[in-house]
């Protein structure tokens, strides 16, 4: 329980520090241990290096990751968040990608992204605190043939309790970083050169962008 309520806090004060205040809710963070898993087979994955604070190479596919996303809190773009198997030399990992581009704008290039590391179980957070330091160089928003209300009848990890009016889009972006993340403190950094991600998020109807967003979902 403290492991949760700590790590709902700290994306909630990334939210905050990274972005105008909003009266959005925010997206929900649901436990690993307990939620679906990505995306089916190998179509959900995270790439990345970590040095620094922690030394390890990221490659999440398959059943050891699980994934969600939706709107970020300030409505002004995309946040999708990774987490990995349990057994990692640096404990628990969760990433967070708080990316400035329209839910469901299909494709796009050069887009301000903020990143979080974040450790569970430890309460140790990493973060660049703004849009400034990451950037996601192509990013691709693929509606999926499923409404949240279907339960992930293709796999995808789809928020409980969702209902119709969600919209589930697979979230594929590459990018790479120019400054380092950071604790809050400032007393030890990550550095990360590139990244290479795909994942899910849940939209609402009035998240999407307005330009006929979900009107060819994949088969």
């Amino acid at each position: 329980m403290i492991r949760s309520v700590w790590l709902l806090g700290a994306i909630a004060f990334i939210a905050l520090a990274g972005t105008a205040c909003s009266a959005r809710k925010p997206l929900p963070i649901v436990n690993a241990d307990s939620a679906a898993t990505c995306l089916p087979g190998e179509r959900g994955f995270l790439r990345l290096s970590l040095r620094g604070a922690i030394e390890q190479n990221l490659d999440w596919r398959g059943a050891d990751l699980h994934c969600e996303g939706g709107a970020r809190p300030s409505g002004g773009g995309v946040r999708v968040s990774f987490a990995g198997p349990t057994s990692t030399p640096s404990g628990k990992l969760r990433v967070v990608f708080g990316i400035a581009a329209p839910p469901g704008a299909l494709a796009s290039t050069n887009r301000a992204t903020n990143l979080t590391v974040i450790v569970e179980g430890q309460q140790r957070l990493y973060a660049t605190l703004g849009d400034d330091k990451c950037q996601v160089e192509s990013l691709a928003q693929q509606p999926l043939n499923i409404t949240a209300k279907d339960g992930g009848s293709e796999g995808v990890a789809v928020n409980a309790g969702a209902n119709a009016g969600r919209h589930a889009y697979r979230i594929a972006a590459r990018g790479y970083c120019l400054e380092p993340v950071a604790t809050l403190d400032g007393s030890e950094r990550l550095y990360i050169n590139r990244f290479d991600f795909a994942g899910v998020a849940d939209f609402e109807d009035g998240d999407l962008h307005t330009s006929g967003a979900h009107i060819a979902p994949s088969g």
